[in-house]
C-alpha cells in the first residue's frame, strides 16, 4: 500500500488537494466582523488587511526552508513535508487567535498584535505554495509551466471552495469562518503533507495526464463560478446548498483517478521495458542503431533546431544551461540583470492588478453597480485569474516546445494586455468595467504562473523557492504604490460630502492612466529580458528536444 503511495502522481494530487484547501481570498469574509468586534474605522482594517498582502506574497523563509530541508544530504529524515508542517502551524495560530479575539476568549490585542496574527495566517500560504509548487517543478522539469500553472490555479480557487463550505454549514457566521480557516487546511495539511516528494524519473506520456489535471481544474473553476452566480440570482435551499456541495467533492475527488490511471500505465511501460531487456540486443539491431544516432546526436557541438532555427554553438554555450538540480542562489540571481528586470516588470505587472483588485467594489461603486453586480466582479476576478494561471502556464510549455517561444515574451504580452485593460476601465463606458476585469484576471493569474516558471528556467531549480519568493515581493511594493500612492490619493482628492465618496468616471480614470503608462514601461523591460534570454530558450527547447 505504502509503494502504491509514493509515486509523483500520487503526490501531485496531495499537493493539489493542499492548495485547494489553502483559503487565498477569502478576506472580504470575515473582515467585517473583524472590524466590528475590535472597533477598527476603515484606515485601521486597511492596515491590516496590507500585512495580509505582506504574509501572502513575501515567502523568502518559505524558500530558504525548502531549500535547507531537501538538500540531498538530509534527504533520509527532511523534505517538503517539514515546510508543509511550518505552514500548517502558524496557519492554525494566526487564524485561531483571530478567531479568539473576535469571539472575546482572549482580551481585545493591540493593532501591532492583530497585524501579527494577520501576518501569520497569510504568510502559512507562502510556505504551502513553495512546497508544492517547486516539488512539482522538480517532478516534472520538462512541463514546468504546465504544474505551475496547476497549483497556482488550484490556490486561486480553494479561498471559493472553503466559502462554499462556509455556505453550506455555517452561512451568516463568519467568526466560525474564521475558525474553520483554522481547523480546516490545517487538517488536510496534516494528513497529506508526507505524500508530497519529490521523485526524479521521467517516464511515459507525463504531458496527457498534466493535461487532465489542468482541465479538472478549470472545470472545477467553471462550476464554481455558474453556482457563484447562481447564488447571487436565486435564494438556493438548504439541499441545494448540500447538492452542490457533494458536487464538489466528486469533482475535486477525480485527481486521483488520474493518477491512479497514470501510475497502472507507468508500471506496464516498466514491465514491457523489463522484457525487453530480458532478451537479446542484438535481436532489435533497429533500436540499437535508434539509441546510437541519440548518443551521437547528443555528442555533437551544433545542432539544428526542429523548425529551422540558427544553428547553435551547444559546446560554448553549456555553461548557461542549468540541470534540474543546479543553478544560482539568491545572492547571486540578484548581481544578475535579469533578476531585476524581472523584478521591475513584475512591481508594474503584478503591482497594477492587484491595485486594481482591492479596489474593484469601489470602483463600481463609482460607476454606479449594485453590490451584486459588484460581487459578480469579484468572482468573475477570481475565476479569470484562475484560467490565466492554468492556461498561460500550459500555452506557454506548449509554444516553448513546439514554437520555441521564449517564456519572457508572454510576460511581455501580459503586460501589454493589462495596459488595454486599464484603458478600457478607465473610459468609464456601460459594460467595460466587465470586460476590463476579464482581462485583468487573466493577466495577474498569467504573472503568477509565468514569474515562477522563469525563475526556475533561468536561475535554475534548486533555489527556485527562495528566488521566485524574492521576487513574488514587486507584488505587495507595486500594490502599496498604486492602491495608496496613486488610487488613493486621487481618489481623497477628487470625493467630496462628510462619507468622502465619490462617483463617476472622474474618480478613477487618472489613476487607471498613470497604472496604464507604468504598465507599458514594465512592458519594455520584459521586452529587453525577452532579448537577453532568447538564446537560452532556444538552447532550453533543443534539450528537451533531445531528451
Amino acid at each position: 500500500m505504502v509503494e502504491r503511495l509514493s509515486n509523483k502522481w500520487v503526490a501531485t494530487v496531495a499537493s493539489i488537494w493542499i492548495q485547494c484547501s489553502s483559503g487565498s481570498y477569502t478576506f472580504g469574509v470575515y473582515s467585517s466582523v473583524l472590524k466590528s468586534s475590535q472597533g477598527y474605522d476603515q484606515s485601521t482594517l486597511e492596515t491590516v488587511a496590507v500585512f495580509r498582502d505582506i504574509g501572502s506574497t513575501a515567502g523568502v523563509l518559505s524558500g530558504v526552508l525548502y531549500t535547507a530541508v531537501t538538500c540531498n544530504k538530509y534527504s533520509g529524515f527532511c523534505g517538503p513535508w517539514l515546510v508543509h508542517l511550518a505552514g500548517a502551524i502558524q496557519g492554525f495560530f494566526g487564524y485561531f487567535l483571530m478567531w479568539a479575539a473576535v469571539v472575546g476568549l482572549i482580551e481585545r490585542p493591540r493593532l501591532p498584535v492583530m497585524c501579527l496574527f494577520m501576518l501569520l495566517s497569510s504568510h502559512s500560504m507562502t510556505f504551502f505554495n513553495t512546497a508544492n509548487v517547486v516539488s512539482g517543478v522538480q517532478n516534472f522539469p520538462q512541463f514546468s509551466g504546465t504544474i505551475v500553472g496547476i497549483m497556482k490555479g488550484c490556490a486561486g480557487i480553494s479561498g471559493a471552495m472553503l466559502i462554499q463550505v462556509y455556505d453550506t454549514f455555517y452561512k451568516g457566521e463568519p467568526s466560525t469562518f474564521l475558525l474553520m480557516l483554522a481547523l480546516l487546511p490545517t487538517f488536510i495539511t496534516l494528513v497529506l503533507m508526507l505524500l508530497v516528494k519529490i521523485y526524479k524519473t521521467n517516464r511515459g506520456d507525463e504531458k496527457k495526464y498534466l493535461n487532465c489535471f489542468s482541465a479538472v481544474v478549470l472545470i472545477i473553476a467553471g462550476y464554481l463560478m455558474i453556482i457563484t452566480v447562481l447564488e447571487n440570482i436565486f435564494s438556493l435551499p438548504l439541499w441545494a446548498h448540500i447538492f452542490k456541495f457533494i458536487l464538489l467533492l466528486l469533482l475535486l475527488a477525480s485527481p486521483l483517478g488520474i493518477a491512479i490511471q497514470a501510475q497502472k500505465d507507468d508500471s506496464k511501460r516498466l514491465l514491457e521495458m523489463f522484457s525487453f531487456e530480458s532478451n537479446p540486443s542484438m535481436d532489435n539491431p533497429e533500436s540499437m542503431g535508434s539509441s546510437s544516432k541519440t548518443f551521437l546526436a547528443k555528442d555533437l557541438a551544433y545542432h539544428e533546431l526542429p523548425s529551422g532555427e540558427a544553428q547553435v554553438n551547444v559546446a560554448l554555450d553549456h555553461t548557461i544551461m542549468f540541470d534540474e538540480d543546479g543553478g544560482k542562489n539568491l545572492l547571486q540571481a540578484m548581481c544578475t540583470v535579469n533578476f531585476w528586470l524581472l523584478f521591475i516588470a513584475m512591481v508594474c505587472g503584478m503591482g497594477s492588478t492587484q491595485a486594481v483588485m482591492n479596489n474593484l467594489s469601489q470602483i463600481g461603486q463609482s460607476l454606479n453597480y449594485t453590490t451584486v453586480e459588484a460581487n459578480n466582479l469579484i468572482s468573475l476576478w477570481s475565476i479569470c485569474n484562475c484560467l490565466g494561471r492554468v492556461g498561460v502556464g500550459y500555452l506557454s510549455d506548449y509554444l516553448l516546445h513546439t514554437r520555441g517561444w521564449p517564456r519572457p515574451l508572454f510576460i511581455a504580452i501580459t503586460l501589454a494586455t493589462i495596459v488595454i485593460g486599464h484603458l478600457i476601465i478607465a473610459s468609464g463606458f456601460p459594460g467595460m468595467l466587465y470586460v476590463g476585469s476579464i482581462l485583468m484576471g487573466i493577466c495577474d493569474g498569467s504573472q503568477w504562473s509565468l514569474m515562477p516558471t522563469i525563475t526556475s528556467d533561468i536561475f535554475g531549480v534548486r533555489h527556485m523557492g527562495t528566488i521566485f519568493n524574492t521576487i513574488a515581493i514587486a507584488c505587495p511594493v507595486g500594490s502599496y504604490i498604486f492602491s495608496v500612492r496613486v488610487i488613493g490619493y486621487i481618489y481623497d482628492k477628487e470625493a467630496g460630502g462628510e462619507d468622502h465618496s465619490c462617483f463617476g468616471t472622474r474618480c478613477f480614470m487618472l489613476s487607471f492612466f498613470i497604472m496604464a503608462s507604468l504598465a507599458f514601461l514594465g512592458f519594455l523591460f520584459a521586452i529587453a529580458l525577452f532579448q537577453r534570454t532568447k538564446r537560452f530558450f532556444m538552447l532550453s527547447r533543443l534539450k528537451h528536444s533531445l531528451k
